[in-house]
């Protein structure tokens, strides 16, 4: 045990040493292709004695509150993936906590082996999922350096084009991953440059839902549900199934619906227009990442406008809203019966006129 002092003293250190060295970084930091202004994921793990609840959500969070450099700190104990998000010195972190079943965790600890989820809840294996699905994609695809570059390329094609979001129904960094990593799979000699032309080709024809999986799922006798249309209903509603590699394996894009499937699927194939344009040499690269025109694109609108007291509270009251705009465009769906076409635009916007906090998500409608 140690004083508060000092254990806020070796938190931020801690935190310093990770940002610098990225040791400890999970997702796309582990698969190194991160960009300007991309979150940190640090997954912290400790042993059994170290719980979530009190631990994890309560002590550190009171020892983070007392840092001058963090900022914004936001505990979402509830989520999926239960983490802390706050502000390092600037820096967006994501910080989870996984509980393993050791007294003590060695130097050499080894997060892909099968017995780190030994008597772990399910939380605890979403948790330490990231890390593990990041060490297997990289073990999967023929040519690493190959694969970082064209997935850089295309995460940075889906922010422009508005297509890289999972909390609002689109695809994440850990979807791309795949999808990326299956196209390497498939074309294990070629360059980045006919990497991305084939991803448009391949998933332009792709016949969803059938999954996109790097591998053959796992079963294991440690009970852990994993993706199974045959066994579990409520995988036979998953429209855009991507499947993670290992144990156990889970649909990692449960969050896209029939409308953002939709929306994915036209961006889709003018990507794959484009490249064959590109080959022709008719056009250039750079016609590729040009930013969807969202506000061009329909003629009408809903918009979810977000009101609160001070920066603090807006931060909070927004996250909350950003959580449910999924289930909003499920609702528009299931009480249209289809007929009305939902597209939840990823980014938040703010009017410089107005003094109060405030920011507004925009959704365009379409029959």
């Amino acid at each position: 045990m140690c004083g508060s002092g000092t254990c806020v003293m070796d938190i931020s250190n801690l935190l310093i040493s990770v940002v610098n060295s990225q040791e400890g970084i999970l997702q796309c930091r582990g698969l190194n292709v991160h960009g300007p202004g991309a979150d940190i994921d640090i997954l912290c793990v400790g042993p059994s004695y170290v719980n979530r609840e009190e631990d994890f959500f309560v002590t550190l969070h009171g020892i983070l509150t007392q840092l001058e450099e963090v900022t914004e700190l936001q505990p979402v104990p509830d989520a999926h993936v239960p983490l802390m998000k706050f502000k390092f010195h600037g820096m967006a972190i994501d910080l989870l906590y996984a509980s393993v079943s050791l007294a003590v965790i060695p130097p050499d600890f080894n997060i892909s082996e099968g017995s780190v989820l030994c008597g772990v809840d399910e939380s605890t294996v979403r948790s330490l999922n990231g890390c593990r699905v990041a060490d297997q994609i990289l073990r999967l695809v023929p040519n690493v350096e190959n694969f970082r570059t064209t997935l850089r390329c295309l995460k940075y094609w889906a922010e422009r084009r508005g297509v890289y979001s999972n909390v609002t129904g689109f695809l994440g960094g850990v979807n791309w991953a795949i999808l990326v990593a299956l196209i390497c799979q498939l074309y294990p000699n070629a360059v980045p440059s006919m990497l991305v032309s084939r991803f448009f080709r391949v998933f332009t024809q792709w016949q969803w839902p059938n999954p996109v999986m790097l591998c053959a799922i796992e079963n294991d006798d440690l009970g852990f549900s994993v993706w199974d249309p045959r066994k579990n209903p409520r995988d036979r509603s998953h429209v855009m199934p991507i499947i993670t590699p290992g144990y156990p394996c889970m649909n990692s894009s449960y969050n896209v619906s029939s409308s953002t499937l939709r929306v994915i699927k036209e961006q889709f194939k003018l990507g794959n227009k484009i490249c064959q344009e590109i080959d022709l040499n008719k056009a250039s690269w750079t016609a590729l990442f040009e930013p969807f025109n969202f506000f061009e694109a329909y003629t009408k609108y809903l918009v979810v406008d977000i009101v609160a007291d001070n920066d603090d509270d807006l931060r909070l009251w927004k996250g909350w809203v950003e959580s449910r705009l999924r289930q909003l465009t499920l609702k528009i769906e299931r009480d249209t019966n289809g007929m009305l076409q939902c597209h939840p635009y990823p980014c938040d916007y703010s009017n410089p006129t107005l003094q109060c906090a405030h920011c507004s998500f925009y959704m365009g409608l379409s029959r």
